[in-house]
Formats: structure tokens, C-alpha cells, sequence
């Protein structure tokens, strides 16, 4: 191998002077938080330190050097793939082997697909590895002999070098930050409650302020914020805002922040400071929404871009749900005025129908069905006397017992609840249309109409059962008076196997302080 002198070429226009060892003990040292990281491969110890030394002092862009020192082939294999968002290699060609530098070259680009971090290739046997044969062959973004590099060339030769890196670097980010948009605003656009589409908003966001794994890394806060006509207040957070969800901002976010929200609300456009920002936005229907985020890393011009045309996304996606959102009450208030109709004409309060939908989500949930499922059935469960509307008047509200003729017209109701709701390809008016059906089958199979059992039949209409059954029981009818909650335990306990599925009795047994809660806050007004 070719000594220092070889690789460092001293003349009069640029020479190198070493400075006594204790000439800077006394001067402070600027601490950067960022370097640019440099990797030497090199098998020769003193090439190492005379890089080192002549770039000391090196800075671009306010960031100084971090050295990465490699000696062998395999060691550089090794530190390659364990070492992320490394900008310069200078890499020697002859090491162990005649073609150890060349071999790493392709395994840089070839093999941990790296396409970012510039490859110098250094020689001080240009014979070996012809210039041009290299240059047309390898990957690399400089050829330098080492007896041309001069400490000026070489400063000349990185700051090229990380100026190509830097921007390279600023090209994949945006091309990685709009691969990432495309990405999560299709997977938060599936999402319908607003709550959960908050929270995703804010963890795709964060996750596309940290592309660049150069970053330091640290425990962002956050949260999303939605209007309502007593002001904001928050739909989702993370960090030191997790516990103020549902609640207004003015109330649990400190002052200082709360001044930045205002003043975005105020002047309805986004503000950005150093290391936080305010993102606000006022959709096409007139909802206005916030989401701050603080402790990120220092934002760029990309992180700003990247984050407003997000943000534009989200616009246009928090509109929907809003519209949904409304016509999905609709459709709650539609239901409910149904179901309550259909318990009108038998003298029973709207209020039944209310208990059950609350007792069928409660019980679902405690099944195991997921939140969406288990909402599904409590907006559905109002329907499930619906088929009434078609029995008469005289039967339907006949005080005394009815005759087995008159019975028979009355169990006509859960087919035809079922004929009204089946051809609706509507998820809820669907999931009635199995409640109208089956809530009155019994799990040993003696129920109607069709008289299935156990799990045959649907768990929709087996959940329904329960529910219903609990609140006849619990509520005084034109032909009873309502039961002690005492002799509907019992009646449970007896029936449990036999009109109703035993694992949703236990449910209800279970966590029965849960379920007259419920009816104490839907009680009947006389």
C-alpha cells in the first residue's frame, strides 16, 4: 500500500499544517445534533487517520462529519448493512484482494439496494482498475487516484459528494412521503367513525414526518381536534394529550399551545414553528378541524409539503365521513321512529325499543363481536317487532289471553318483519330483516317460525331474544304488570339452554347491574 504521502499531495497552493496536539484545548467545541456520516474502507491504518484529519473541520449545511472506519472486506459488509443513511463512502479497490473495493461496490447497490449514498472510489494502483472500464462497469459517482487528492480536492471532492447526497435524499423522501400519502389516505378513507379516523390521521402523519430515519428520534404529542357549537375539543391524542380525548381543547391544553390553535382558527390557515405545528382546515361543508403535533424533528420545506397536501386529503376525507356521518342518522332516526310506531300500536313506549337496542349491544359486545358488529345490532334491534304493523288492531291489543288462532296471526309478525326488511341491501336494514326473523326462536328448537335451534339460528336474533325477553319481563304491558328483577334472574337461571343460547344468559346474569342501569335510564313515562 502507498503511504500518507501518497494519498495526501503537498505543494505550496495547499498545504497541510499539523498543529500542536494542545493548540484547541481551550476553545469550545461546536456540538452538532446531526452529522453527515462518512464511512472509509480502507486496509491501510494511516489513510484513515490523514481523512479524518484533514476533515476535521469539514461543515456543510451547519452539520460537521461522523466517521465510520471499515479495514477488510467483511468488516465493510458488516458496518454496510448495520449502518443506515451513510452519505459518502470512499472506498479503496485493492484490499485483501485485487478487487475487494469493486466487489463492494456491487454489493452496496446490487445486494442492500442502496442507491443513495455516494460511492468514491479510491486508487493508489490506478493500473488495477482502469478508470474508464470502472466508471462504465460499476455504480460509483467518482474515481479518484489517490496521489491527485490534495487536502483542497478532497474538501471539493465531499462537499460535491454530500451536496448530491443531500438532494438525491430530498427527492426519495418526497417520493417516499407521496408513496405514504397515496397509501394511508386509502386505508383512513375505508374508516367511517370519526374517532378512528382521527387516530389514524395522526399516525400516519407521524409516521410521514419520520421518514427520514437520519432523524433523532422522539416520543411525539398530539391530537385532532373537531368543532362543535360549544368549540373544539378532541377526537383523538397521543402522549401528554391521551387523556383529554373528548374533552374541549380549552381545557386541558396548556396556554401557550392553546394560543397557537387560535390563532390558526383565527386566521384559518396552518402554522408551522421549528419543531411543532398546527395543521387546520375548514371543509367543503363548513366543518372546521385541527390537528397539532409537537416534539417531531426540526421541519423542512419537504416535511411542509408533504404535510399540506396530507392535510388537503383529509379535507376531502373528513368531509365524507361528516356526510356519512349524517346519513347514518338518518337512518338511525328512521329505524328508531319505525320500531317505536310498530310498538305503538301494541300500547307499549317508544323506550322499549330503545332498551332492547342498548341490552343487544351491550350483550354483543360481552360475546365478543367487534364494535362495528355490535353497533350494527343495536341500530338494527329496533326493527325487530317491525312485522307487527301487519297484525290487527283487536289481536294486537287484546287484554285478555288470546285464543290459538289468534296466536298463530300473532307469530305471523317475524315473517312478515322479515318480507318488509329482505330485499333492503342496506348492512342495517339486512341485519333487521335477520332480527325480525329469528328473535323469537328458541334454542331447543319449540320457538317460530321456523323452528330452529341452537346455533342455527342467526346470533343476531339470539342476541334480540335475550334482549327482549328481558325488557317484556322488566316492563308493564297493557295485559301484566312488570316483573321483580329477582323472579327475571329466575327465570333466566331456568330457561338458560332452553329458550335462550346458555353462554348469552350467563351474560346477562353475569353483568346484570349492567343491564338495569340501561333501563333505569330508558324508563317508561306514563
Amino acid at each position: 500500500m502507498n503511504s500518507g504521502e501518497d494519498f495526501i499531495n503537498f505543494n505550496d497552493e495547499d498545504e497541510l499544517i499539523f498543529a500542536d496536539e494542545n493548540v484547541n484545548e481551550n476553545k469550545s467545541v461546536k456540538v452538532m445534533e446531526e452529522k453527515w456520516k462518512v464511512m472509509i474502507i480502507d486496509d491501510d491504518e494511516e489513510v484513515h487517520n490523514v481523512t479524518k484529519l484533514v476533515l476535521s473541520d469539514f461543515e456543510f449545511d451547519s452539520k460537521g462529519l461522523e466517521f465510520i472506519s471499515a479495514y477488510t472486506e467483511e468488516e465493510a459488509k458488516y458496518l454496510l448493512s448495520s449502518c443506515s443513511n451513510v452519505a459518502v463512502i470512499l472506498l479503496d479497490v485493492v484490499m485483501e484482494y485485487d478487487n475487494s473495493g469493486l466487489k463492494l461496490a456491487k454489493y452496496i447497490r446490487e445486494e442492500l439496494n442502496n442507491k443513495l449514498s455516494r460511492v468514491i472510489l479510491r486508487t493508489g494502483q490506478p493500473g488495477q482498475a482502469p478508470e474508464k472500464k470502472v466508471i462504465l462497469e460499476y455504480d460509483i459517482n467518482d474515481y479518484k487516484e489517490k496521489a491527485e487528492l490534495t487536502a483542497q480536492k478532497l474538501f471539493t471532492t465531499m462537499v460535491a459528494a454530500i451536496r448530491s447526497y443531500r438532494d438525491i435524499t430530498i427527492i426519495d423522501n418526497n417520493k417516499r412521503g407521496l408513496e405514504k400519502i397515496i397509501e394511508s389516505s386509502s386505508t383512513i378513507f375505508e374508516v367511517q367513525s370519526m374517532k378512528k379516523f382521527a387516530t389514524g390521521v395522526l399516525t400516519q402523519l407521524t409516521s410521514i414526518l419520520n421518514l427520514n430515519k437520519s432523524a433523532i428520534y422522539c416520543q411525539t404529542s398530539s391530537f385532532a381536534a373537531t368543532k362543535n357549537e360549544d368549540g373544539f375539543y378532541i377526537l383523538a391524542a397521543t402522549g401528554e394529550y391521551s387523556e383529554g380525548i373528548d374533552r374541549r381543547i380549552d381545557e386541558v391544553i396548556p396556554d401557550k399551545v392553546l394560543e397557537k390553535l387560535e390563532t390558526a382558527a383565527k386566521e384559518k390557515k396552518s402554522i408551522f414553528f421549528e419543531d411543532n405545528f398546527v395543521a387546520y382546515f375548514k371543509s367543503d361543508i363548513g366543518s372546521e378541524n385541527m390537528i397539532y403535533i409537537q416534539g417531531s424533528r426540526e421541519l423542512n420545506e419537504t416535511d411542509i409539503n408533504l404535510i399540506e397536501i396530507f392535510c388537503n386529503n383529509v379535507s376531502i376525507a373528513f368531509d365524507n365521513i361528516y356526510l356519512n356521518k349524517e346519513i347514518e342518522n338518518t337512518q338511525k332516526e328512521v329505524i328508531f321512529t319505525l320500531g317505536e310506531i310498530a310498538e305503538a300500536r301494541s300500547k307499549e313506549t317508544g323506550n322499549h325499543v330503545k332498551r332492547v337496542a342498548e341490552y343487544s349491544k351491550l350483550l354483543a359486545l360481552k360475546y365478543g363481536l367487534s364494535e362495528e358488529e355490535a353497533e350494527l345490532i343495536r341500530l338494527a334491534s329496533p326493527m325487530h317487532d317491525i312485522g307487527k304493523l301487519a297484525v290487527p288492531d283487536e289481536i294486537l291489543n287484546k287484554p285478555g289471553k288470546l285464543t290459538a288462532e289468534e296466536f298463530e296471526i300473532i307469530k305471523n309478525h317475524a315473517s312478515a318483519g322479515h318480507e318488509m326488511l329482505k330485499t333492503s341491501n342496506k348492512e342495517i336494514m339486512k341485519t333487521a330483516s335477520i332480527i325480525a326473523y329469528e328473535h323469537h326462536e328458541k334454542y331447543n328448537g319449540k320457538g317460530y317460525p321456523q323452528g330452529l335451534r341452537g346455533e342455527d339460528i342467526h346470533i343476531y336474533g339470539r342476541i334480540t331474544a335475550v334482549a327482549d325477553v328481558f325488557d317484556a319481563l322488566g316492563s308493564e304491558r297493557v295485559y301484566k304488570k312488570a316483573w321483580p328483577i329477582e323472579e327475571i334472574i329466575e327465570v333466566f337461571k331456568n330457561e338458560k339452554g332452553q329458550h335462550f343460547d346458555p353462554e348469552l344468559a350467563d351474560i346477562l346474569l353475569n353483568n346484570i347491574d349492567e343491564f338495569t342501569k340501561i333501563q333505569s335510564n330508558f324508563i317508561d313515562i306514563k
